[in-house]
């Protein structure tokens, strides 16, 4: 039986890159964007996706009912306040960078839950970044950003308790300074480093390890 990914924000970059390695490897490959007509990745499948606005998640939701999902990766995430200066940054940006980045990516795993509790592999994961580590903070900035990140962390702990109760397992992870659209022409790898990466780390992924907070390269990151 083909083993089933669903991508949030897989129209390009890093989550277009992980749909790639997904495809290339047998799965079905399911992915998400705002503008399905500008999606780059291999998917089988391209769904309609703004996790800002909730009836667009309630359309997501009944597009993938009956479907088992092996893997949801909540990847779909934005950095509105890079190089914006505390003094600059409004609350209406901070408030956007926490509802996209932390909260709706538990909500839309908390909504498919019973689709990915009815597969094989059973498991959450989620883009979140090393900038949202307390244990790891040396620097000043992205005020919005690290915060959104952290807060993902945390209640991706919380929900790992939860879906523990249907057998399912969650992960974090850092994709690492990603030469993307985000990350800049100066980071340190490639999105298929990155991609690669992580999916090799999820292949060894078992519930025992729920709640992990990863690198790419499969080290462990300090919370």
């Amino acid at each position: 039986m083909t083993s089933t990914i669903v991508i949030t924000g897989g129209g390009r970059g890093i989550g277009a890159e992980l749909a790639k390695h997904y495809k290339q490897a047998g799965w079905t490959v399911f992915v998400t964007a705002r503008d399905p007509s500008r999606v780059v990745s291999p998917a089988d499948r391209v769904l309609a996706l703004d996790v800002r606005d909730a009836d667009s998640v309630a359309s997501l939701v009944g597009a993938l009912d009956g479907v088992s999902i092996d893997i949801l990766w909540n990847n779909a995430g934005v950095y509105l306040d890079k190089g914006v200066s505390l003094a600059e940054l409004t609350p209406e940006v901070w408030a956007e960078t926490l509802l996209i980045n932390s909260i709706m990516p538990v909500k839309i795993a908390q909504a498919l839950l019973p689709n990915v509790a009815a597969s094989e592999k059973k498991a959450l994961a989620f883009t979140t970044s090393r900038m949202g580590s307390i244990a790891s903070l040396k620097s000043a900035g992205s005020y919005a950003y690290r915060s959104s990140k952290t807060a993902l962390n945390m209640a991706v702990a919380i929900l790992t308790n939860e879906a523990a109760e249907f057998g399912v397992s969650t992960a974090l992870f850092h994709p690492g300074w990603v030469r993307t659209d985000m990350g800049g022409p100066i980071a340190d790898i490639d999105v298929a480093t990155s991609a690669g990466g992580m999916k090799a780390v999820m292949g060894a992924h078992t519930i025992a390890r729920s709640g992990a907070y990863y690198n790419y390269d499969g080290s462990v990151i300090p919370w």
